[in-house]
């Protein structure tokens, strides 16, 4: 996937429960595992917004674009 979801770092920066953290923006729960777990095909403004508020961040701390044949992270 090209467009990475830090959804998962950034809750764990900020102690907060995937229960909380959705209840806060207005999503479900599952809908919060799948944007976590980068099977998310789209995100609507308004969420993206709500997540920014929550997480008191900017749209660029949630998504990162990455290469698809990025190999950092692997040995060489």
């Amino acid at each position: 996937m090209a467009i990475r979801v830090n959804l998962d770092v950034l809750l764990a920066q900020r102690g907060m429960s995937v229960g909380q953290f959705a209840k806060e923006v207005g999503i479900t729960p599952a809908n919060v595992s799948v944007l976590k777990n980068g099977r998310a095909k789209a995100i609507r403004f308004s969420t993206l917004e709500g997540i920014c508020r929550t997480l008191d961040c900017q749209p660029g701390d949630v998504l990162q674009w990455v290469q698809e044949n990025d190999h950092r992270d692997s040995a060489v």
